[in-house]
């Protein structure tokens, strides 16, 4: 039995790192809890204070095969490189010409967004099939691939 998992990112704006990541992976920000209409009319309800209201927040696979990706507020900024990352297959199943055209279609969109382009690595056969790195409007660090 397989066991599920979620992704969390540290931030200091988990509202527009979520808003962000939701366009990346054609995800959604997650519902409010059943009953209310509103994130807000929730967290009155559970009496949260204004100044937590963006303490958190998370994005949903409307398919429901992906993982939940949960944006969470810390008071450090970030200060290394990532040890884990996300790769964003923008390309998959693309070779040559094609994939990198299409790797470079996807980073133009997500530059557009916020994310910050690094660095292109060329294709290095036999196992090497090129890709983009990139930042999110917070400094994390994924590859188009």
């Amino acid at each position: 039995m397989s066991t599920e998992i979620q992704v969390t990112f540290d931030c200091a704006d988990p509202a527009a790192l979520a808003a962000f990541w939701a366009e990346v992976l054609g995800y959604r920000v997650q519902a409010p809890p059943a009953g209310f209409d509103s994130w807000d009319a929730a967290l009155d309800a559970m009496g949260v204070p204004e100044e937590r209201r963006n303490d958190a927040s998370a994005v949903i696979d409307p398919d429901g095969r992906g993982p939940r990706v949960f944006f969470q507020r810390v008071p450090e900024g970030k200060s290394a490189k990532n040890r884990v990352h996300l790769d964003v297959r923008a390309a998959p199943g693309l070779t040559g010409d094609d994939r990198l055209a299409a790797l470079e279609e996807e980073a133009t969109r997500l530059v557009a967004l916020g994310a910050t382009r690094v660095e292109r690595h060329e294709p290095e056969p036999p196992l090497g099939a090129g890709h983009i790195v990139m930042r999110d409007p917070e400094g994390n660090e994924f590859c188009l691939d």
